[in-house]
């Protein structure tokens, strides 16, 4: 199903958002950003998981700055009060949500859309796909979370130097600095993510929940109440599911784990 702006499709428990302005190489306006807030309310009803992705040859150019342009001109009207943060407020809906997040990535990562993938839980990228931050060159600053979210998955440093020099980084690139996960090649990217998140979504809701809500959040906190987080969570109460799933390993009716492929994360 479509919506103009944004597509979306449930194939089993996987929702499906795809970025849908590919002869705009799919730059997120304040309209984009409604209508992936609506889809991804959707998909926490709808699926146990979701992948994001961008219809075309890019997943997003970043902010479309047509409207920025408008809406910083002195001219605009100001708004009389201060709102939220629709990025922010969408944005955190993905990354601490009620279900986990696959981006799939091709072509252009850039600006905003680095930072709609970095919301996301698991990044699958083509060898295609390439990262930037081009904030520095454009006299403007982040804005869709990308402060707190890429920079402690990269570091400051290599934030630093994305957006003070419009460095681009390759796909391989972004893989060693942790911006993905998993490298496929070109056009198989959807694919892989939507294998990932078929995985995910056989998992117990509640331990998916635990995993993009609580350990990010006790990243966040010293030691001692790290671990009084995890002691909390650990004995909180287990749904059914979770003891059917513990009897099925005892008794050897689970499927065995997935063995490493050559050790590689880059690897399908």
């Amino acid at each position: 199903m479509s919506t103009g702006l944004i597509t979306y499709d449930v194939e089993g428990k996987v929702a499906l958002i795809g970025l849908n302005r590919a002869d705009k190489r799919n730059a997120i306006s304040e309209a984009v950003i409604t209508e992936l807030r609506d889809a991804v309310l959707r998909a926490g009803d709808e699926a146990d998981a979701g992948v994001l992705f961008g219809h075309g040859q890019n997943f997003s150019a970043g902010l479309d700055l047509a409207e920025l342009a408008e809406r910083i001109a002195p001219e605009a009207q100001r708004p009389r009060k201060r709102r939220p943060h629709s990025w922010h407020t969408t944005f955190d809906l993905i990354s601490r949500g009620t279900i986990p997040f696959v981006a799939a990535v091709q072509g252009a990562v850039i600006g905003g859309g680095l930072e709609l993938a970095a919301a996301a839980h698991i990044r699958v990228a083509d060898d295609t796909a390439f990262f930037g931050l081009p904030e520095g060159q454009r006299g403007i600053f982040v804005g869709g979370g990308g402060s707190v979210r890429i920079q402690r998955i990269v570091g400051y440093e290599t934030m630093a130097d994305m957006m003070l020099t419009g460095r681009l980084l390759s796909a391989e690139e972004g893989r060693q600095a942790k911006l993905v996960q998993y490298i496929v090649t070109q056009g198989e990217a959807l694919a892989k993510a939507k294998e990932l998140a078929g995985k995910i979504a056989q998992n117990v809701p509640q331990t998916n929940w635990q995993i993009t809500n609580v350990l990010p959040r006790i990243n966040d906190m010293s030691h001692d109440d790290g671990l009084f987080m995890e002691y909390m969570n650990s004995a909180m109460t287990k749904p059914p599911e979770s003891l059917d799933r513990l009897r099925a390993f005892l008794d050897k009716r689970a499927a065995p784990l997935d063995k490493p492929k050559g050790g590689n994360l880059s690897s399908k």
